[in-house]
Formats: C-alpha cells, structure tokens, sequence
C-alpha cells in the first residue's frame, strides 16, 4: 500500500486524469445504469392455479388437484407440494432446492400439467414461475362513464391499451377484469312441455351452424376457381330463428338475449374499474417506463372522455423515491462528515480534503456496478445509504495522522508519504474487514443470493474505493492544500491517559462491570420479543374478510361493500381498491382463492399511524359476525406481512388427522398473545349428493341433465357487431330448498320423472377447502398472534405441541411466520460466525500474531451492549433487518480496535506494552471518535427519515448500528487495551518490573 501512494506522488498528472475520469464515468454510470424495484431473482417455487366454476371443494380435490399432483410428484428438484381445494378453484404450490434451474423446471411442470385430462367445465391450468422482473411497473385503474354503450366500451377499452403498448420500454399490457358480453338463452319449461321439445335440443342449436371450409377447386364457365362454403350466425335475431325441433324456433321456446358477465369484482372507492397492469421490457429502464406511464394517464384523461384512469401504484415512484433517499443520505453523510471534522480538527483545508472522498468514491462505486451488470434498485441504494458514514472513515485516519504529524514537524512530501504509510496497513486491514463481513453472502444459494450479493458487492465496491482514494488522491491533495499551513499542535488527552492507566492497573474493575453489561444485554435481548417487521410507517395495507363457504355469494357481496364504505370514509386512508371472485387474468399470476373472500389494497395517507389503522380494522370485526376480518401491512416482495403460527398435522387417516387437529387446537388457544385459532376443517358448506339407482337410471346421463338444469353451459359462439361472442344455455331450474331440488323432473328411460323417484337426496358437511402435502390430506392449525410478540407466542406454541402425543400415524410439523423468522435469525447467525472466522483470518495475517486479533475480537460483544439499549431506548422491536444490522456491525466496530492495536503494535518496537497501549489510546482517540461520529451522524437520517418498502435498510437496522458503534467505541478505547494486556501479562508484568528497578536505580 505505500507503494500505491509513492506512485501517486510520482505521478501526478496521472492522477489528476485519473480522479477526471472516476468522476466522468460516475456520472455516464449513474444515467446508463438500469434502475429497478428490484434484482433479478428467480423464486423456487411454481404455482399451478386452475378454475372450475360451479365445482365444489370434494370435486375440485379428486377430479382436478388430485390428478396434477400426480403428474408433476416426480419433477426434478422438488422438494415440497402443498395444495388447496377449494369451491371452484385448486392451486399447488410447489418449492425447490436453490440448485434447481426454475425454467427447466417450469417447462417440465408445463409439459407435466399439459398432459393431464380435466373434466369439461375446468379451465386450463396456468402454471406460473415468479421473477422479479415480472414485477409490473404500473397499476393503472380504469373507469368508465356508465352511459357508454357496450360497443363505444370495447372501442375505448382497445385504445386504452394500445396507447400503453405505445410506451418505449413496454412490456406486457394486460387489462383485467373485463366484462365479457355473452348471449343468455333461457329455456321456458312451460312453452318447452307445450312443444314437446326437450332442454337437450336447445344444447346443440348451433351444431354445425357455423363453417368456413375450401371444397375444392373446379373449371366453372371455362376458368378454374376455388369453391368455399361461408356459414355465420351474425346477431341474435337470427339466432332465434334457429329450428330445434320440426316447425319450433329456438325464439318459441327460450328467451334470447344479450348479456355481460364479469368473472371477479374490482372496485375503486365504490365504483367498478378495470386494472390496466403495465410490466416493462426486459433492457428498459423502470423509471422512465413508469414516467411514461404516468403521462399517458394524463392524455388519456383529457383525450378520451367518459373514461377515467388513474395511476394506483408504480414501482418507478419507488425506485425514484429510492434514488432521491440515497442523494439525501449522501449530502446528509457530507454534511455531517464535514461538521464533524470541522468541530475536531478546526481546519477547513483538512475538512476539504478529506470530503473529496466521498464523490470519488461513489463514482468508482457506480461505474464498476455497471461493468459488474448490478442494476440501481432499493437493495443496491441501500447498500450506498448504508456505505456513505465509512466513506470518509480512512480518509479521516489518514488525513488526521498527517495533520497530527504537521503539528510537531516541518511540512515535507516525506513527512506526507511517512504518515500515510504509519496508517495504511491498519485502515487497509480496517476495511478489507469490513468488507469480509459480506462475502460469505456470495456463498449463498439461490434467491437469498440475488437479493443480498448485490448489497454486499455495492457496500464492497463503495469500501475499496474510498480505500484507494485515501491512500492516492488525500495524501496528494494534503500535500498540496496543507502547505504552508499554520497548525496548533494537539496533545492527546492527558485525562483520558491517567483514566486508562488507572483501568489498567485495576483490570477488574472495568472488566467485571463490562461483563456485567453484557450479562444484562443478552438477557434484556432473550426477554424481548422478536416482532415481525414494523407496519407503523408503511404506506399500503391488505384487508381480508373471509366469510364460510356455505355464505351466499350476495351476502359476501353486500357486506364487502359495507367495509368498502367503512374504509373509504377514514380520513387517513386515500383509496381502497377492493376485489372478490376468481378471473382468469389473476389465475395467470397464480393468484386463484375462495369466492368468499373479499380482499382490500388500502393506501395509508402520508404521515398516517398504518399500525392504529390496522388496529381499528380489526375492532371492526364484531360488525361481521361469522367472518374473518384481518389486516396486515402489504410489501411487494412478500405481500401482506404475516404473523400466523402454523401447526400441520399429517397422516394417512382422515378420523386421526382431525383428532391431532382438535388436540393441538385445545393446547394453543389458551396461550397469552394468540389472538385466534382455526383450522381449515372448521370452514364447512353443506353437499347434496343424488345417490342413484343403477337400474332405474343411468349416472353419466342423470349428470348431464342436472348441469344443464343448474348450470350455465356453453353451446357455442356466434358474431356479434363483428366481436365473437359466447352463447350460453342459462339453468332452467333454481332451487331453493332440498325439497325443491329432489322435485327436478328429469329425463329417464320410463319417461319424464321426478328425480326423487329414481334417486335418494343425502345432505353432508364437508370442509369448503382441502389442503395436501405432498399428495396426501393434513390438517392446518392457524394460529393469529400480536405482531410485537411474535418469536414469545410462538415458542409457547412450539412448547405447547412438543407436549402433545400425537395419535398414531399423524405427526405435527410447525412453521409459519415465527418459524420463518426463527430460519431467517438462525440463516444470519451462521453467516455472523462465518464473518467473524474471515475477519480473524485477517487480523492474523495483518498483526502476524494470534493474540492481538483476539483482543480486537472481544470488542465485538462490546457492541452487543449498545445495539441492546438501543433498541431498549428506541422502544422498537428486534427484527430481519435489525439482526442484518448486527451483521453491518460486526465489520464496522472492529475498524476502531484495529487502529487502536496498530498504533500499539508500532509503539512497541519503542516502548513497554502499557506505555504503548497509553499513548495509542490516548493518540488514536481523536480518529477514532471521529469516525465513529461521522458515522453515526451519516445514519442518523434513516432513523428519522423514512424506508422504502422491500428494502433491507430500516430504522430498527440504523438505531442497532448506531447503538452498537456507539458504545464499542468508548468501551474499545478502555476494555480493549486490558483485554490486550491481560493476553500479555507476562512480558508487561516483566516490564514494568524492569522499568521499577531501572527507576530505582
């Protein structure tokens, strides 16, 4: 390293184009750069999401969930397969070990999935793999005038999209939600008997109605032509005069008309909208898409009238709000950088040079996360905001040991380059440390890999740089701006040296009380609750009201509108975007659920409490008695934040399973902090199943008549204004009670009958949802916990089941959200002992001895103490991002010692180990101190300022740095020296003994 610097000094020129072209290429970088939500990362998981309109849960379970689970139970790499069925849905997840290639393994689920034969009525499965580049840029509603005629609506609804694909940098369009026009025929059983014309001859009155077929070709008046038959049902009044049977229209029998249906509810603010979802291309910038996105809605507001769009959420707001954060923390980190330096030196020169490190160093930083193809999203700008208090640190070694050595000698190019050489190995060592910390992220696999690597490449680069311009550009701008400079010369703390050396020689005192400090720390830390991440500022929620299956879908309906309103009239939300039913634009994206489910976005207005918000949502819900009202803050990494316990019980024997189910129900529901406890067997909807007479009837052919009787069922298609249009044969037959559905008259083999006569009506409970693992039935136990005691309650529920004896055959499995958390932790902790093992690899090879990297190690457990009482202090709960934060610290705390120690080390070869360890502490105090200030004060804006969503920097992960830098830097200065002492008692006590007889003497 003193090499690089004495090239600087003969290169000078060199240099001056050198620190030109960082900055040049900073800024090319920062405006070529891609700016993303997030990185690219594939999920090891594949959802397969299928339809059945008007199939129950039982249906749904054996003809559809059952036969996929078959086909894919043998796909290379998995290693889990949950499913659900439900009232016309079924959806399987499956998840994959980090090894897998996720598009191989999509194409085989594909391939698997397309081979499966479902019955009539189901629609095709999608099978859906996420990345998060298929994160859409832009959700846009759109609404329209309700005079509109259905044509003027379809017009309106193509130029919508079409001026969205319009936008450079656009990716997939979709619209969702749309009503789709359908022809309704609905049979008069009356005019039907009187005509005698069965309901099955209306099934096939479109039948070969439609065609367009080449024949041949022939030689017609002399010339050959081709001969095509054209045949089109164009409107509805043709339609109706179809023949169903000898001299009887289709019109004579039926009511024809036309009719829109949608397949979900979408609503904004109580009025019905459509979702225009807008992704991007894969090499467009997200910022710019998004831009445009928001001035297209503009255009389309004031162009096109009875329509109005608005932009809900944008991933480009974000990014945006993201890169002006970073901009914030950087002048913020100046500013704070310069003040501190200022106040300890009190020379503006000196604060000049050591501030130019910080545009250099982001430039470098910038141009080689271009080169690496790391894009700018909320992970790498965090990565930045986290970076900029240690841009300045080795500056501020070095240029303070140059200052210090100005003070007592005459200025010199010598004098510069010697002083920059006493600091270099310690600050590089310093940063080469901190920068270990992060490189066991590279060794992780899979997802993890992709969202931490480029945090960890971004807190590297920003690191390293600001190493190299120390060494080079500080000393040669000291060299030119502190010539000739007149400096008071400093001495260190004449107090602070009596107070160490008093510590020293009564090691106990400060020992023991540091114990002790640490004591109270991991035990005040194993009392705290570990909570799930914090909601108050969060800035979108996601309500759920989930009523049984047996409800009415008009009730679900009439009281989901009731929240809406409830909702819409809180002064500290700013729209509500509610949605219930299944469609098949969500089905692409895997998203399929109960149709009793109705599900809210809730946007928080600015400055609001997310988290009493959240509490007066769940006040709500003796309103809705039989319902599940929840709530919870929405990221869009991971959706609405979790805090549920789950206990699955398995087993091959249904009447097992449910008694595991009951017992371990009994075991939780007492437990402090669990705020409610079910299980999908507790959600059941009544099934009547026709139990035939194999001799009076025929199953296949009873079935066939009873979905035509009750069920729509498509007959076909015919042009409508030029639009295909479906057409649907409408049930003839509503009933409303048992009695009512055992009268259905059906056709038999003796004639026209009611179907009590040729069958018995069985009523059942069965549950409105099945869930399989790995292909086989088991129960889920949900247990809702308080957010803030989240790790507490579920080690009582962990404790509770581990007590129970499970019935013979099932087993009980854990997981959910503190099983998360607690993997999450005990992930970051093997990670920490990596880091630790590497960081003291380092210090070996840079002291040369085992013993010294040992005592710089103990100031580790020092920053344990600060981190705790920071948290204690702050009130906020430990979560991910503050245990993330305890990582951070692990490589910036040791940065302190390792300068301390350097400076002993160097004293040695001149002094006894106390005198070294003295005048060290005494000297180093001020550089260190001001780092250790620089910092903190460079942090203090995350604590105060706001995160964004997604990010893995957050408030509770500054006040941990912040605390735990704090008090390892007073205590380094004081418990590292005995500590380093203590590990070479010998040879000081040999010293001092030395030194008292050469004293005698």
């Amino acid at each position: 390293m003193h090499a690089l610097t004495k090239w600087a000094f003969n290169n000078k020129a060199a240099m001056k184009i050198v620190v030109l072209i960082a900055l040049v290429m900073g800024a090319v970088s920062y405006w070529k750069l891609p700016m993303e939500f997030l990185p690219e990362a594939d999920n090891p998981a594949i959802t397969i999401a299928a339809i059945g309109q008007g199939y129950d849960a039982k249906s749904m379970e054996t003809e559809v969930t059952a036969k996929l689970e078959e086909a894919v139970q043998f796909v290379k790499g998995k290693t889990d397969m949950l499913s659900t069925s439900g009232n016309g849905f079924s959806q399987i997840n499956l998840t994959f070990d980090s090894k897998t290639d996720m598009k191989e393994a999509k194409a085989e689920v594909e391939q698997a999935v397309d081979a499966v034969q479902l019955p009539q009525g189901v629609m095709k499965p999608f099978v859906v793999q996420f990345n998060t580049t298929m994160i859409p840029i832009a959700w846009v509603t759109v609404a329209f005038d309700g005079s509109m005629t259905a044509a003027e609506r379809d017009r309106a609804e193509k130029d919508v999209v079409d001026a969205f694909k319009k936008i450079d940098g656009a990716g997939q369009v979709t619209l969702g939600g749309k009503a789709a026009p359908s022809v309704q025929i609905v049979p008069d059983a009356v005019k039907l008997a009187a005509k005698g014309v069965p309901v099955q001859a209306l099934m096939g009155v479109l039948q070969g109605r439609t065609a367009s077929s080449a024949v041949g070709e022939k030689t017609i008046d002399g010339a050959s032509g081709n001969i095509n038959v054209l045949a089109a049902v164009d409107d509805i009044e043709t339609l109706k005069k179809l023949p169903v049977a000898a001299g009887v229209a289709l019109g004579d029998v039926a009511d024809v008309k036309l009719a829109s249906s949608r397949e979900s509810l979408t609503s904004l603010d109580g009025k019905d909208v459509l979702v225009l979802t807008i992704a991007k291309s894969a090499t467009a910038n997200a910022v710019s898409v998004g831009k445009q996105a928001g001035e297209k809605v503009d255009e389309i507001n004031k162009d096109m009238k009875g329509v109005d769009a608005r932009v809900l959420l944008s991933t480009s707001d974000m990014v945006t709000h993201s890169v002006s954060s970073m901009l914030r923390e950087v002048l913020m980190g100046a500013l704070f950088a310069t003040v501190v330096i200022l106040i300890f030196m009190r020379n503006f020169r000196a604060t000049l040079v050591t501030i130019v490190s910080i545009p250099l160093s982001l430039g470098i930083t910038l141009y080689l996360l271009d080169i690496s193809g790391v894009s700018l999203n909320i992970i790498t700008l965090g990565g930045v905001a986290v970076a900029v208090g240690r841009l300045v640190d080795d500056s501020i070694v070095v240029i303070e040991n140059i200052y210090r050595r100005l003070q007592k000698e005459p200025f010199s190019i010598p004098l510069v380059i010697d002083a920059t050489k006493e600091v270099a190995a310690a600050i590089t060592s310093s940063t080469l440390v901190t920068v270990a910390v992060f490189l066991p992220m590279g060794l992780l696999r899979g997802s993890l890999q992709s969202f931490l690597l480029p945090f960890a490449l971004t807190v590297a680069y920003s690191l390293l740089a600001s190493l190299l311009v120390a060494l080079t550009v500080v000393p040669l701008l000291s060299a030119v701006l502190l010539r000739g400079t007149k400096m008071k010369e400093h001495e260190g703390s004449q107090r602070f040296a009596k107070f160490l050396a008093w510590n020293l020689r009564f090691k106990w005192v400060p020992l023991l009380a540091a114990v002790l400090l640490l004591a109270g720390s991991v035990t005040a830390y194993a009392a705290m609750p570990k909570g799930a991440l914090d909601s108050s500022d969060a800035s979108n929620l996601n309500v759920t009201l989930q009523y049984p299956g047996e409800t009415p879908q008009d009730d679900v309906i009439a009281n989901g509108r009731k929240l809406e309103a409830w909702l819409n009239g809180r002064s500290d939300i700013d729209w509500v975007l509610m949605q219930n039913g299944n469609s098949s634009d969500n089905a692409k994206y895997g998203a399929v659920s109960s149709p009793t489910l109705v599900t809210y976005m809730v946007a928080v207005k600015k400055g609001a409490d997310a988290e009493k918000l959240i509490g007066d949502i769940r006040a709500q819900r003796s309103g809705y008695p039989g319902a599940d009202l929840n709530a919870g803050a929405s990221n869009m990494m991971s959706g609405s934040s979790s805090t549920q316990v789950t206990v699955d019980v398995t087993g091959s024997d249904p009447n097992q399973i449910a008694k595991g189910a009951d017992e371990v129900i009994a075991a939780i529901k007492p437990i402090k902090d669990v705020v409610k406890v079910q299980s999908n067997q507790e959600e059941k909807k009544p099934v009547y199943t026709f139990v035939l007479d194999p001799v009076k009837s025929k199953g296949q052919e009873v079935a066939a008549q009873l979905q035509a009787l009750l069920n729509p069922i498509p007959v076909g298609s015919i042009s409508v204004d030029g639009r295909d249009t479906a057409v649907l044969l409408e049930p003839m037959a509503d009933p409303k009670s048992a009695a009512e559905l055992g009268r259905l008259t059906i056709m038999t083999p003796q004639g026209p009958a009611p179907l009590s006569t040729v069958a018995k009506l069985v009523k059942t409970e069965q549950p409105s949802e099945f869930f399989h693992k790995d292909g086989k039935p088991y129960i889920r136990v949900t247990a809702d916990v308080e957010p803030s005691q989240l790790s507490i309650a579920g080690k009582k529920i962990e404790d509770a089941v581990k007590k129970l004896q499970a019935p013979e055959g099932t087993a009980f499995s854990i997981g959910g959200a503190s099983a998360q958390q607690a993997g999450d932790f005990a992930d970051l902790g093997v990670i920490m002992l990596v880091a630790i093992g590497i960081v003291y690899l380092i210090m070996v090879i840079t002291f040369k001895t085992i013993r010294a990297p040992l005592a710089i190690l103990c100031s580790l457990p020092l920053a344990a103490i600060g981190a705790v009482a920071g948290l204690l202090v702050s009130g906020i709960t430990p979560d991910f991002t503050a245990v993330f934060g305890a990582l951070m610290l692990i490589g910036i705390v040791v940065t302190n010692a390792i300068v301390l120690i350097d400076r002993v080390k160097q004293n040695e070869r001149r002094m006894s180990i106390r005198e070294a360890l003295i005048e060290a502490s005494s000297t180093r105090m001020r550089p260190i101190v001001m780092t250790a200030v620089a910092t903190i004060c460079a942090m203090l804006p995350l604590v105060f300022g706001s995160t964004e969503s997604g990010s893995i920097v957050s408030q509770s992960l500054a006040i941990v740095v912040i605390g735990g830098l704090a008090a390892a830097t007073l205590l380094t200065l004081v418990i590292v020296p005995c500590i380093y002492e203590l590990f070479f008692f010998r040879k000081s006590k040999r010293q001092r003994a030395g030194g008292a007889v050469d004293q005698a003497a």
